[in-house]
């Protein structure tokens, strides 16, 4: 918890008891449903919560804004970021129902309002969103390809709509095509050597009516 108050001090009482609670459910429900690996949920503000927050390091969701979160898996990164952004809308989607169902139990245990859920591929979601975020579910092509039409044609915000995504390593071959692209190293926002390679990806996605 130290962790997530080092690199956001300024969060609302509200905000701090849900992240204080993240600990004990995920804890439990990975004893039930095996979502996140040991290690991992012995390190899980480092691993998993801190590394979702990242995005806000990008972008400042305002009020109002969808967000689509694909291949959810234990909810990362969008239960962070719908802790953060009370004010937005988060669409937590997995194609594993055991996932969906740690997810579910997890938000009713924080009580969030702004979270819903589905059990089903991204490509089944009809509906259109200011941003898509993800952990490295697939490379960037076939991503793209997954969540073709779902972007929103209003923009809110100054980064433009499109997708915010998660990863680590060399990405020079894979998103060797996408010219608007801007990656941001997240060393430059935290200085745990876990973050050393890793990245927020964001590609911007025109609308298509």
């Amino acid at each position: 918890m130290e962790l997530i108050l080092k690199y956001f001090p300024n969060l609302t009482v509200d905000q701090k008891d849900k992240f204080e609670k993240l600990e004990a459910l995920y804890h439990d429900w990975n004893l039930k449903i095996n979502v996140v690996s040991r290690k991992d949920i012995d390190e899980l503000y480092l691993r998993h919560v801190l590394h979702s927050m990242a995005i806000a390091k990008v972008v400042e969701f305002k009020a109002g804004s969808k967000i689509l979160d694909v291949g959810t898996g234990g909810g990362f990164p969008g239960i962070p970021l719908a802790i953060l952004y009370p004010e937005s809308s988060f669409h937590l989607v997995d194609s594993i129902a055991k996932k969906i169902k740690v997810v579910n139990e997890v938000v009713l245990g924080l009580g969030l309002t702004n979270v819903k859920t589905a059990h089903s591929r991204v490509e089944a979601i009809n509906d259109t969103y200011d941003f898509i975020v993800s952990r490295a579910v697939a490379i960037m092509p076939t991503f793209v390809h997954w969540v073709k039409g779902k972007i929103a044609k209003q923009q809110n915000h100054e980064l433009k709509n499109g997708i915010l995504y998660l990863k680590g390593g060399d990405l020079t071959e894979e998103l060797k095509d996408y010219k608007s692209v801007t990656i941001f190293n997240l060393s430059d926002f935290y200085d745990e050597d876990f973050y050393e390679t890793k990245k927020v990806v964001h590609l911007p996605l025109k609308y298509k009516g």
